[in-house]
Parts: structure tokens; sequence; C-alpha cells
């Protein structure tokens, strides 16, 4: 189906499919992969009515969706909650899993006919071109066809009529039960001085930021957050503000490994799309009570604990 007849299929005025909804819903990654493969078991139960899910105990064969008998030729899905781009980091993943599906399939004396990876992303160019490559050589050499369900291969999808229902229960508009979030406090003249110095805002000088008042001000926030929460102790929300630090970290990485072989070491473009993913990301714990404004100054937090930066060289300026 293509993208133009997907959109007639779907009437004007229902939701978009936004796959962040299995992290708000799970509340972390962790349950969000959970969610993700359970939406995929559904979805292809649809369409191909045979099609099962295979549950791992204590381990799947490499199998999360099944189609065939396991006496003989299978089509086997697997489920990959690669969130907010699929990138350079993720490709060693996709390997193993190819081949522990191979592998499972030769000891358990069943043929593998077709192996499709599900991803609810797009594949950044360098990861694009190392999967255009990699099933190439890899079909040659097992005789195994490889498919590749990205986003837009799954919209096309879930948009299809005999779908509505998982559509429906996974992508209906979802929201999370409301906390009270921590007030956001402006700066005073003498801290938003001190914070000239910050590794952070060097960071942010070093690729070219001219304005970075509203930087400040997140890290300002957040760091107060931060000591609340390790100042009284409180088990879950201890666990909360790691989980966060997590978070961010992760979709930074994510980012950051996507524009590393751009020509500009100072990679424009990086702190605005990491920012706009931790602002729309779902994977926060609701416990850690933080809006946007802490949440992106959490961000902020690890590039000044010299965890991450804003340039190709942030190592050096830390």
């Amino acid at each position: 189906m293509t993208a133009t007849a997907a959109a007639m299929s779907l009437a004007s005025g229902e939701p978009p499919i936004n796959f962040a909804a299995h992290q708000l819903r799970a509340g972390n990654l962790a349950g969000a992969r959970d969610d993700f493969e359970q939406m995929l078991a559904m979805l292809l139960a649809a369409i191909y009515p045979g099609a099962r899910a295979i549950t791992a105990n204590p381990g799947d064969w490499g199998i999360d969706i099944l189609l065939g008998e396991l006496s003989g030729l299978v089509i086997i899905w697997q489920s990959k909650y690669f969130w907010p781009v699929v990138g350079r980091s993720q490709q060693g993943q996709i390997r193993e899993s190819f081949d522990s599906a191979l592998a499972a399939a030769a000891r358990n004396g069943y043929r593998l006919s077709q192996w499709v990876l599900c991803v609810p992303a797009s594949m950044d160019a360098p990861t694009a071109q190392w999967w255009d490559n990699w099933r190439a050589r890899r079909q040659r050499e097992t005789g195994v066809s490889i498919e590749l369900w990205h986003e837009n291969v799954l919209r096309n999808h879930l948009v299809r009529p005999d779908c509505a229902h998982v559509r429906r229960h996974f992508y209906d508009p979802y929201v999370p039960a409301q906390t009270q979030r921590t007030p956001v406090r402006d700066l005073g003249e003498d801290d938003d001085t001190a914070l000239d110095r910050a590794l952070f805002v060097r960071q942010l000088r070093a690729a070219g930021h001219v304005e970075v008042g509203a930087a400040k001000r997140e890290y300002f926030n957040a760091d107060l957050l931060a000591r609340e929460v390790l100042d009284k102790r409180v088990p879950a929300e201890v666990a909360a503000l790691s989980e966060a630090d997590g978070v961010v970290h992760s979709i930074w990485e994510a980012r950051f490994n996507a524009m590393a072989f751009a020509g500009d070491p100072r990679l424009p473009g990086l702190h605005a799309e990491v920012m706009h993913d931790i602002r729309e990301s779902g994977a926060f714990p609701v416990q850690l009570r933080a809006g946007p404004v802490h949440r992106c100054g959490l961000m902020h937090r690890v590039v000044e604990d010299r965890r991450a930066g804003w340039v190709i060289h942030w190592r050096d300026i830390a």
C-alpha cells in the first residue's frame, strides 16, 4: 500500500500513529519494548491469521512472532523497539538477532525462509547503507529472505481496515495519569553569571550557540530537582532520577551517532533534535514529577558531568 492510499483509507480526524505511545503507556523503555511486541503480534495475527507469538522460556529461539510450523518452513518477525532513530549503535543487535534465529533453526530442526526486522523508527543514512549491504550479503550466504518493516511500513499496515482494531487499541489518544509537576524557578542574577563558566555552556558555545539563557534555566531547575531527590533519598524517586538520566543520555547517544559522520564538526542541529526528542519522549518515569524544562535540564547535567557534548570533539572540551 502506498502512503497516499494509506492516507485515503484513514478517516479524516482520526489520530496519527505515534510509536512513542508505547513509552507513554508502559512508563519506561523496557515496558515499551514489550508493548511494541504485543502490538506486532496482534497486527500480524490480523494480516496473517496463522501468525503467533513465541514466549521466551527461558529463550525464544530468536523468534518473536512466527508464521509456519516449527517442524518445517517458517517466517520469523523480530521486534526491536529502537527509538528515536535506528543508528550505528543498533547494528550489532540486528546482526546478533539474525544469527540467533539461524542458529536456533539449525539446532531445532526447522528451516527459516524469511526473517523480518520490525522497528518503530527509520534508519539514518549510514545505517541504511549498512543495512542494504548486510542484507544483500547475508541473503546470498544463507538463502534466507530478509526484510525491514520500518515505521512507514508499519503505519501502512496499521491503517488497513482489517487492522483497525489494532490501531485503535494501541494508538488512539492516551493520557497518562496526571501528577503534579515540580514548579519551574527563575534564575537569580548571581546564578546566571555563575553558570557562564559551566561546562555545558562552553559546550554549547563550541557548537556555535549564541543564546544560552534557556539552557541555563533548564539546567538550574534540573539540578535543583536532582539535589532535592538525592537529599530526600526516597528509593522510588532516586530510581526515577537514574532512569531519566539514562533516557536523556540514550537519546543524545542515538542522535550523536547518527550525525557523527557529518562534515561539520560542530554538528549543527544536534542540540535541537535531541531536545525535541526529549520533550516528545514518553519514557520519563512519572515518579520524578519533571516537566519539559527539567527534562531538558537533565541533558545539560549529563553534559556537565562530562558524559556528552554538542560537537564532535566534545571530549577535548570536557
